[in-house]
């Protein structure tokens, strides 16, 4: 009996095509997140302590609105997966937050797949892969025409004062909001809510 040999992967990999059955059985060493983009590996750094205070501050936000406001957003995740249309190879992102609008609670779990679900909302907290966030994730997302806003926190210049882009849905290209700390984001995406940029408040 033929015995399948699981690739074993870690960062030195990055970059290394792989087919979707060998990305979903593979073994891969801890302490990286590892995502598909057209095919290949793309390897990067677990959040880091200032990384998990602020996408846990956002869903601490996005979760009680959602339960507040469930027919704009009914379900937040910080474990969601984005598949993106039209690229020359699978391509499935997976932003720190994501909120959908119609999560179907009322199927079965089991049924449930992520290249079913429409995210309305991505979020992104940057501190040390610009090339990720401001450039590659800001074309990926804006092939995905259910997401309406793509959110960044920008952590480089100072963990302690991040600042705020909102990349905001106009036809074909985004249109986009930058918020300095201490100011306070609202958007008619989501009404009713409002963000006051500052991870301790």
């Amino acid at each position: 009996m033929a015995t399948v040999t699981r690739l074993k992967l870690g960062p030195a990999d990055h970059d290394r095509p792989l087919t979707d059955d060998e990305f979903t059985s593979a073994d891969y060493a801890p302490g990286f997140k590892y995502e598909i983009i057209d095919g290949r590996l793309y390897v990067s750094p677990l959040p880091n302590l200032p990384e998990d205070v602020v996408e846990s501050w956002l869903y601490g936000k996005l979760y009680p609105y959602s339960r507040a406001q469930p027919d704009v957003i009914n379900y937040v995740t910080r474990k969601g997966r984005v598949f993106v249309p039209g690229r020359p190879g699978t391509t499935v992102p997976e932003p720190d937050l994501t909120a959908f609008q119609h999560f179907p609670f009322d199927r079965p779990l089991a049924d449930i797949h992520w290249q079913d679900l429409c995210p309305l909302l991505v979020v992104e907290v940057l501190s040390s892969d610009p090339q990720k966030d401001l450039v590659r994730n800001v074309e990926l997302y804006l092939a995905v025409p259910s997401i309406k806003e793509y959110w960044v926190v920008d952590m480089r210049a100072d963990a302690e004062r991040p600042t705020f882009l909102a990349h905001r849905r106009h036809g074909k290209q985004w249109r986009v909001k930058r918020l300095a700390y201490g100011d306070t984001y609202t958007t008619r995406l989501l009404p009713g809510f409002s963000l006051l940029i500052d991870p301790r408040r």
